[in-house]
């Protein structure tokens, strides 16, 4: 019995403790929470349009001039076209074309990504913004140190380098002063139009050298290289990027001559390549 009032003394000091904890802790659950984070806000667009079934019939038949040639069976496999294999067709797709003609051989692909960014602080607009300059800048666009292609503020900066198309051996664009895919004059006056000289205008005064693009999408750039390796014929590629919101879409618009002495047209590829470029941001506002 002399040890009751111990006991009792032990369990007096062990409520007191247990109480002292649950105050502290409810103190500390009523005091105000850190800074609230504001999330970037995510971007317009939540998927990406078919891109076989992007092109009309009758826009390809007009970029592709040899599926006219083929039998009925075989157009329609060729207009089909040929998707492109992705990992993740939420987020990237494409499609390609291909066309024989006894003249030349024409190649059209396209391309739409949509951008996400995984960082909250970073809108999808924001991101999509910094891919496409990155881009702009790796195809060293004559003069793009204009105002209005400087990289904006965040967005990775070029490496410095040439594009992967144009670290290629023979390569030239026209009017970069680094050279054309074949240095003979008698190459470039058989090109049949005065556009199809690389290095210089059109016929008509019109300046066809790489170049930033207005009124297509949020922001917009043409590419035109011309290639050639050893004896064989030379091919031109018109590439056109296109950013709008948080989607980027590549067009590119080949085509290689049968003839070695043959200069591909860069007006015509061009002008066409433009035109699908701006029918596909349509489809991507639809």
């Amino acid at each position: 019995m002399a040890y009751v009032p111990g006991v009792a003394l032990l369990a007096a000091l062990a409520v007191g403790c247990s109480a002292g904890s649950d105050g502290s802790a409810t103190d500390a659950d009523s005091k105000p929470g850190g800074p609230t984070v504001t999330t970037a806000p995510p971007g317009k667009y939540r998927t990406l349009p078919a891109p076989c079934r992007s092109v009309p019939g009758s826009t390809l038949k007009d970029l592709l001039p040899g599926v006219a040639e083929l039998s009925r069976q075989q157009q329609e496999k060729a207009l089909r076209g040929s998707p492109t294999i992705t990992y993740d067709t939420d987020r990237k797709v494409g499609c390609s074309w291909k066309s024989d003609a006894p003249d030349s051989t024409r190649n059209l692909s396209i391309d739409f990504e949509r951008v996400v960014s995984y960082d909250p602080l970073v809108s999808d607009d924001d991101r999509a913004r910094a891919l496409y300059v990155k881009k702009e800048n790796a195809a060293e666009l004559p003069g793009s140190a204009t105002p209005g292609t400087a990289p904006e503020k965040g967005a990775p900066k070029s490496a410095g380098g040439a594009g992967e198309e144009g670290q290629e051996k023979g390569t030239g664009k026209p009017g970069d002063g680094k050279g054309s895919a074949d240095p003979s004059p008698s190459t470039s006056d058989s090109a049949g139009s005065p556009s199809g000289t690389p290095g210089t205008p059109g016929g008509g005064g019109e300046d066809l050298r790489p170049r930033v693009i207005s009124g297509l999408g949020d922001a917009a750039f043409l590419d035109d290289l011309l290639t050639r390796a050893g004896s064989t014929a030379q091919h031109r590629t018109v590439s056109v990027v296109f950013r709008t919101s948080n989607v980027i879409v590549t067009v590119r618009y080949g085509e290689q001559p049968a003839l070695v002495t043959k200069v591909p047209d860069s007006k015509e590829l061009q002008d066409k390549a433009q035109a699908l470029a701006r029918k596909l941001a349509e489809v991507i506002s639809e």
